[in-house]
């Protein structure tokens, strides 16, 4: 199964957007460049197959009872100092994977590390009505 992978708002969708832009004119710096690079690979492969194994996916339980759905945790880079973490669930839709952030790795000595990473929320599912009413 293929999954639809989805960025979630507004903070990823933003910054994704962003990268996207600038490498398409070629105005990214070396460092963003390699970091959007890789990105890109980690959701090719996370829209392939979550469990990939280079992508040592795991669930946090921290930021499950924070966010109130299963968050995952996969690697964008490993034995790097500050290595770089994508955080992501399931959903909105089904076949649906959201990212929900992309951090360096929190520091493990510390109770809660995890709990001090912020999450962008759902994108609405596709196909979603909004009613707007007219002002009278």
């Amino acid at each position: 199964m293929t999954f639809t992978i989805r960025m979630g708002e507004p903070e990823i969708k933003a910054l994704w957007d962003d990268l996207f832009k600038r490498k398409a004119s070629g105005e990214l710096n070396a460092d963003e460049d390699e970091f959007f690079g890789k990105w890109v690979k980690t959701t090719n492969f996370l829209s392939q197959n979550p469990r990939h194994p280079s992508l040592s996916t795991h669930e946090i339980s921290d930021l499950s009872e924070k966010f109130g759905v299963k968050v995952f945790e996969a690697y964008l880079e490993n034995r790097t100092p500050g290595a770089r973490r994508m955080f992501w669930a399931y959903g909105p839709g089904k076949g649906d994977i959201t990212i929900l952030s992309v951090e360096r790795h929190p520091n493990d000595d510390k109770k809660h590390a995890y709990k001090k990473i912020k999450l962008s929320s759902f994108p609405k599912p596709v196909g979603t009505v909004v009613m707007v009413r007219r002002p009278r």
